[in-house]
């Protein structure tokens, strides 16, 4: 295991916290930007298979991993997936993106996506019900959001999107409660059973995944999709519970990325 990060008394943290390091190697950096370089280039030579971010600010981190010729970014759009478990609520839900991208375009969301599916698949959770949220759960040119939900589920319908049941546009209420799906008359095997939601925006994603953790008291996990490999990306206020989540999600997901590498003679 590596990690690199702004110097720290190694000696001064084991007596504090009575941590036992191990075999862990610490790589100093004289600042936060030569952490976040020095991180990505472990990663890309192989070093390291995780990336997590510390104390130093997001944009800091993705400014590295982006970076066309030194960066561990792939051909797929990079976004924000909380994993949250809701209390009260039947299953796990997979909240896409409320972190990374701000207002994501047709093409943009259709990775963002992907994404998702590709982590719910990858924790061995099965094919997905993917909702695509609007304010309705009607198509409506005055609403954006809802011709793009539309077009999304087409582009499934085509292949575009692979490995998961899109239904949309859908209201949150019809898409994760079966009784508001029943009221409405909405039949659909995604509506009142989602697993997965997607936001028409970064804005709407953060309000419900801060929604569902303060006021529902929802666990959740934080991982960024579309590097090379899973990036942990937990907030400076998050709670032990939030990180040592957020590490098992990523994890697990690189194990199943990992088993379907083909073996090198």
């Amino acid at each position: 295991m590596f990690s690199a990060r702004e110097g720290v008394d190694d000696a001064f943290l084991s007596s504090r916290v009575s941590l036992d390091l191990g075999d862990a190697e610490i790589i100093d950096a004289p600042h936060s930007h030569a952490a976040a370089e020095k991180a990505v280039e472990l990663v890309r030579t192989g070093k390291a298979e995780l990336l997590m971010k510390g104390s130093l600010h997001t944009d800091e981190l993705l400014a590295e991993v982006v970076k066309r010729e030194t960066g561990i970014r792939t051909g797929r759009r990079i976004s924000h997936v909380f994993v949250m478990d809701v209390p009260g609520h039947s299953h796990t839900l997979f909240i896409t993106d409320a972190a990374v991208n701000i207002a994501p375009d047709l093409d943009a969301k259709r990775d963002i996506i992907q994404n998702a599916i590709d982590l719910f698949a990858g924790l061995g959770l099965g094919v997905p019900k993917v909702a695509i949220l609007s304010a309705v759960e009607t198509v409506t040119t005055s609403i954006p959001s809802t011709i793009e939900a539309a077009a999304l589920c087409k582009m499934s319908d085509r292949g575009q999107i692979t490995g998961g049941e899109l239904d949309g546009p859908l209201a949150f209420d019809n898409a994760i409660s079966p009784e508001a799906a029943r009221i409405k008359g909405i039949k659909s095997p995604v509506a009142g059973q989602a697993q997965i939601l997607v936001v028409p925006d970064l804005e709407a994603g953060n309000m419900l995944a801060k929604n569902l953790s303060f006021l529902s008291r929802a666990d959740a996990a934080g991982i960024v999709l579309g590097a090379r490999v899973p990036i942990i990306l937990t907030s400076r206020a998050d709670n032990v519970m939030t990180r040592m989540a957020s590490c098992a999600v990523a994890t697990l997901f690189r194990q199943s990325q990992i088993a379907k590498q083909p073996i090198q003679a």
